[in-house]
């Protein structure tokens, strides 16, 4: 079989590498949300548990970051577990990971419009329906059209313009920041900031069941390894960094919007942290420029999982998991073509379901993420044993500990969303959701036969689907 790897263009060096991890795990809930979380936690209790969230993510962020050093191709996750425990596990791994990939690609549709709203107060007219007690409006689901074509379309013509606009985002983002923090120190006050712990162990789960969504991202940079010029190694060490400078961030937002503004009147805010500026700089004009910086948030996030997704997508139809169709490389611009439109699609239909979608999508979503971060965890372990001498430019140190350390915590992230915890998903919409996404997936993977797991395994897969099909082999 040929190595799809090399069909792709390498481009990404170190910059554009962290700004696509960095810039997906950064997208607009730092500004809705951190009212709550202070609220639920305390604002020193809530920064803790973005603390304890980014351990969470940092241990298994180093399994990635072995395994996209030791398998650098298109599709990340899918190559591990196809590697570790064979087609089945890689088609769990995978589907799980496409969901939570398209619901953020979804999320930021509806989401973008949502949030002009707050600059434009007059948008919201044009009456078109009414979904979960919320009225959809044409004017911004319109937006979120225009807005979904143009982002899929700067992802269709090359990964080089993709990456472009990524960078020039983060770097906004990043000021916008800065500007958030030396606020804090212009006009914060520490009496703000009481009570610093609220709410025990059940106010920092509020914090905690938001980490899968918020932190998911960095999975995006072994999607795109095959587009990455870099060493391999180099490429496990960014992974981390950007784990690392997400949970800074966030720590960084919780702190200073807590100095703003008393935990009430930011519980009692829909714009948290805009108002919390605002506040520091006794300017409007700074709240409206957090505003900005969080649909910077919102289109690197939808940048980086169009990026991830669509080279997911492309990798499952080359093992012939999904229609070739999806595994079409567009011989000039060189990306994963149809792998784009088909989840520009999804992104398009979003807006007309309106505000709902998005709790919807958040919870659906995470769940899956989670799942799929548990699977890649029991492939890190599995080639730990089974495959020692695979080459490993990244190694972990302590690598089986790190691993267990890995598999539980995840595993505890995913015990929130089931029935009677403190997130378990909605019914029916959310879990309507991932029911009939698992019932189309257990449909495709009825046709996989059974192909031990290895090194060549998608090979072997590849070979029995085409003899079972009647095409020559690839």
């Amino acid at each position: 079989m040929t190595d799809k790897s090399q069909s792709f263009v390498r481009v990404l060096g170190r910059g554009d590498v962290l700004a696509l991890g960095f810039g997906a795990m950064i997208g607009f809930g730092w500004i809705v949300l951190v009212g709550d979380f202070i609220g639920a936690a305390g604002s020193v209790g809530a920064a803790l548990a973005f603390v304890v969230g980014g351990v969470v993510m940092a241990f298994v962020g180093l399994t990635y970051a072995e395994l996209v050093s030791a398998m650098p191709h298109a599709g990340g996750e899918h190559h591990y577990a196809m590697r570790a425990i064979g087609p089945q596990g890689a088609f769990a791994a995978s589907w799980a990971m496409v969901l939570g990939y398209v619901s953020v690609v979804a999320f930021e549709a509806v989401a973008v419009p949502q949030t002009l709203v707050y600059l434009f107060p007059g948008m919201g007219v044009g009456r078109l329906w009414t979904v979960a007690g919320h009225d959809v409006h044409a004017d911004l689901v319109a937006v979120g059209v225009v807005v979904a074509v143009l982002m899929t379309a700067v992802n269709y013509v090359g990964i080089k313009p993709a990456s472009a606009f990524q960078v020039v985002a983060v770097l906004f983002l990043v000021a916008v920041g800065a500007v958030m923090l030396t606020g804090s120190f212009v006009g914060g006050s520490a009496e703000n900031m009481e009570p610093l712990f609220a709410g025990g162990v059940p106010g920092m789960f509020v914090v905690l069941v938001a980490v899968p969504f918020l932190f998911v991202g960095f999975d995006v940079i072994p999607q795109s390894a095959s587009e990455i010029r870099i060493p391999h190694r180099m490429v496990g060490t960014l992974l981390v960094v950007s784990v690392l400078c997400a949970t800074a961030w966030y720590v960084m937002v919780v702190l200073t919007a807590g100095a703003g503004l008393s935990a009430a009147e930011l519980s009692a805010s829909e714009l948290a942290s805009a108002d919390s500026v605002a506040a520091l700089w006794g300017s409007d004009a700074m709240g409206d420029l957090l505003v900005l910086g969080g649909i910077a948030g919102l289109l690197t996030s939808w940048n980086a999982f169009l990026i991830g997704g669509s080279r997911l997508v492309y990798a499952m139809a080359g093992s012939r998991m999904l229609p070739a169709w999806f595994g079409h490389l567009h011989p000039r611009f060189r990306t994963p073509s149809n792998a784009v439109l088909f989840i520009g699609a999804l992104s398009l239909a979003a807006p007309f379901f309106g505000r709902p979608m998005l709790v919807w999508l958040t919870n659906a979503g995470g769940m899956n993420i989670v799942a799929a971060y548990m699977l890649v965890v029991v492939s890190f372990l599995v080639l730990r044993r089974r495959d020692p001498a695979m080459e490993r430019p990244f190694t972990v140190p302590a690598g089986a500990p790190v691993g267990v350390t890995a598999l539980v915590l995840s595993s505890g992230l995913f015990l929130l969303y089931l029935p009677g915890m403190p997130a378990a998903l909605d019914w029916p919409h959310e879990w309507l959701m991932v029911v009939l996404w698992w019932a189309a997936g257990a449909a495709l993977m009825w046709r996989l036969p059974r192909i031990a797991p290895g090194p060549d395994a998608e090979r072997r897969l590849v070979e029995a689907m085409d003899a079972r099909a009647g095409a020559p082999r690839a």
